[in-house]
């Protein structure tokens, strides 16, 4: 920040503080978007709108982080793609790093649902069954985001490191104590619970994370609705027939 301009003889106040550009950024872009200005409090509508702008710029971000990584990728683009300002960009995120854990934090909350489905009343078979299913259709329907995260784990997950060591550590924890349960009850044969779900997340997520090599290889991936049926009805026979009581 530059100093103040100097004069003739020193000044015995001292030189306020600018506004944080962040601050100042989020305060102008409350004003022009009418959600924050002035402190008025948030109506339903008004938080519907924040929520929408703040998908709407995830969305964008998410399109663009796929293919040109977080260093690759400007607020400049994301601000264009998400059509704001780079103004009104910085009312509802106070950084490029800060849209980036959003698209990733919303990717991770969306890709646990299936897995929160899975409980101790469920029956096993069926349950693993359509896990396994809803896994292949999120990785047919975001393919750009499984590689995304996909890469950031590859790279050591610097700003998804607490996720993972929190939500994600704490619903997989849970979740075992399940899959302990149908082994103990005698519905699954013998099965460590960590390793069931790295095979089907590994399974799942190949054939949006490796999609380029499956298509060299047989020319369609799971755009085409066939294939996607059939590599769910495979994946879950391999996986199945390993987990069956005997």
């Amino acid at each position: 920040m530059p100093s103040a301009h100097p004069t003739d003889r020193p000044s015995s106040r001292k030189a306020r503080p600018a506004a944080a550009p962040a601050r100042a950024a989020r305060l102008s872009a409350a004003a022009d978007d009418g959600t924050g200005g002035g402190g008025r409090p948030k109506t339903p509508t008004r938080i519907k709108r924040i929520a929408a702008k703040r998908n709407a710029i995830l969305d964008a971000a998410l399109s663009l982080f796929s293919r040109y990584g977080l260093h690759g990728t400007t607020v400049e683009q994301i601000a264009r793609s998400a059509a704001v300002s780079k103004t009104n960009l910085f009312y509802y995120f106070a950084s490029k790093e800060e849209v980036y854990v959003g698209v990733l934090s919303r990717l991770l909350n969306e890709w646990l649902d299936p897995l929160r489905e899975l409980q101790l009343e469920t029956d096993p078979i069926e349950g693993i069954s359509a896990y396994i299913r809803r896994k292949i259709r999120f990785s047919r329907t975001h393919p750009e985001a499984s590689r995304l995260f996909c890469l950031e784990v590859v790279q050591g997950a610097p700003l998804l490191r607490r996720e993972l060591e929190t939500a994600l550590k704490e619903l997989v924890d849970a979740k075992t104590e399940v899959i302990r349960g149908w082994t103990a009850a005698g519905k699954l044969a013998p099965i460590d619970p960590h390793h069931l779900i790295f095979a089907i997340w590994a399974t799942t997520q190949h054939y949006a994370d490796f999609a380029p090599q499956i298509d060299a290889l047989l020319g369609k991936g799971l755009d085409d609705e066939a294939f996607a049926e059939e590599a769910t009805r495979n994946v879950q026979r391999i996986i199945l027939d390993g987990l069956r009581a005997r």
